[in-house]
């Protein structure tokens, strides 16, 4: 089935930093992006994705966005496209509360990028900070999963691979609802600390836990 002109046009506008870069001589483009940095419990993950050249992936889009199951469908497009190179990073919520939430996102996103079969020679990454402690060169795009593709693949394999994780969570601790809000803080979670106090995964350097601590 053919990609109607529209999602076509829309595909073409989030690959233009991608096409840009080819054009200056840059091969291997890794679009870096994160998932869960908010939450009060779970780890905070990031995912690396070198892409094949001039391919569009048709629904690729900020993974907050998407539906589950469209993210599901898309993370499973990515996966299997020839060529495709990627890596994800998981830093625990222990690592989290010891170095905090940015410097724990920037450690999860260079063990992705550790990860991939080939280096990249650029980085995008998504939000106004680049990666510190790295030697590739690269740019931050703020709103990156919303304008390049390469990001906007990134942010769904992330969250995909996060929001598993925390499945697996709520089949230890099912009394937090783990499966549903996925750590983040909403009435029900808030009302299961109250009852239960934090578990294991909980970051326990991260308001209300920390107040109680």
């Amino acid at each position: 089935m053919m990609t109607p002109q529209s999602e076509y046009n829309r595909l073409e506008r989030m690959t233009r930093y991608e096409r840009a870069l080819y054009k200056q001589g840059y091969a291997r483009l890794a679009g870096v992006d994160e998932a869960g940095r908010g939450p009060l419990a779970g780890p905070v993950v990031a995912a690396a994705c070198v892409l094949p050249k001039n391919i569009l992936i048709c629904g690729v889009d900020d993974s907050k966005k998407l539906t589950a199951a469209e993210r599901s469908t898309i993370f499973a497009a990515i996966i299997k496209l020839d060529g495709i190179d990627y890596a994800m990073g998981i830093v625990s919520a222990e690592v989290i509360d010891r170095i905090n939430i940015l410097q724990a996102t920037f450690e999860a996103m260079r063990i992705a990028l550790s990860g991939l079969k080939n280096s990249a020679d650029y980085l995008l990454v998504d939000g106004n900070q680049f990666i510190p402690k790295v030697t590739i060169p690269g740019k931050a795009i703020i709103k990156g999963d919303a304008t390049s593709q390469s990001i906007a693949a990134a942010s769904i394999l992330a969250k995909k691979t996060r929001d598993d994780l925390m499945q697996d969570y709520h089949k230890q601790w099912p009394e937090y609802g783990f499966s549903q809000h996925k750590g983040y803080p909403t009435k029900k979670h808030l009302e299961a600390l109250e009852h239960f106090g934090p578990c294991p995964i909980h970051r326990l350097s991260f308001a209300p836990l920390k107040i109680q601590i």
